[in-house]
């Protein structure tokens, strides 16, 4: 007994010690080895901020990092870290901005250098850093077309219209991506589904950047009808799944109201054989 339970032991040790050996680095052990972030959060005021704002945006959620924009080695623990021929960019002058942001976000650049906004760049007009911030870059949404933030450069009024737009159809948007998850935990295969919205998600808040109200009120149509076919696949698979799970409830209640009724019939059997 005892010798079964140090081997059960041993195996359970060298198993958690895989475990910690092979898996993924977690976030924490990522940033100990970016030196970018290192060297920027030990400093004071303005050196330090960008890390403590970085913290809370968007591009930290998805793994996207200093170095992501910035440019440079972050496996370098030395100022050869920002030199240009380890791709150092540094930080863009003001109407470089779209260029600098547009080598991820290809679509957006060319909807917003076709804007009202675009065509002012360089004139006073905004680019995307003014609404959407450097470092705490928030996740796109109809939130961030909003009276304080529209109404430092103009009224708010156009900016309003595009947002009545929008606002229902990114609901749906949510709702549907929170359909989706609930269908993958339960073993339903989503991927093509969700391939689907998440390209629909981002043609759809590529029409914020062009400031037509007109066109994206025509847009909205579309991507709706598209989102609409989404939700019809999505309301059959939940209709599926409920037909399922109340055939297999009433065909376990018959199970029971069976086995009771065998169990009477045997008893009854055998009182009267008493």
């Amino acid at each position: 007994m005892i010798n079964s339970l140090l081997l059960f032991r041993t195996v359970l040790s060298t198993v958690v010690m895989a475990a910690v050996l092979f898996s993924p680095p977690s976030a924490l052990a990522q940033e100990t080895e970016n030196s970018c972030l290192q060297c920027h959060e030990s400093q004071p005021g303005r050196l330090g901020e960008p890390v403590t704002l970085w913290r809370t945006s968007i591009h930290a959620d998805n793994g996207i990092a200093c170095h992501s924009c910035h440019g440079g080695d972050p496996a370098l623990m030395s100022m050869e870290a920002m030199d240009p021929d380890r791709g150092f960019l540094g930080v863009p002058v003001e109407t470089d901005i779209p260029d600098f942001c547009g080598r991820c976000h290809v679509g957006v650049r060319e909807d917003y250098l076709k804007s009202a906004h675009g065509r002012a760049l360089g004139k006073g007009g905004p680019q995307c850093v003014t609404c959407h911030g450097n470092h705490r870059v928030m996740k796109a949404s109809p939130a961030l077309i909003n009276p304080q933030d529209c109404s430092r450069c103009h009224e708010y009024g156009r900016a309003g219209e595009i947002k009545g737009a929008v606002e229902e159809t990114d609901r749906l948007i949510g709702v549907l991506e929170g359909d989706l998850a609930a269908l993958h935990r339960a073993g339903i295969a989503t991927r093509e589904m969700e391939g689907e919205l998440f390209s629909l998600r981002n043609s759809f808040h590529r029409l914020f950047h062009s400031v037509e109200v007109e066109r994206v009120r025509a847009e909205t149509a579309r991507v709706r009808d598209d989102l609409e076919k989404i939700r019809h696949k999505v309301e059959q698979i939940q209709q599926t799944l409920f037909v399922r799970k109340v055939g297999g409830g009433i065909v376990v209640g018959l199970l029971v109201v069976a086995g009771l009724l065998a169990a009477f019939i045997r008893r009854t059997y055998h009182e009267e054989e008493a």
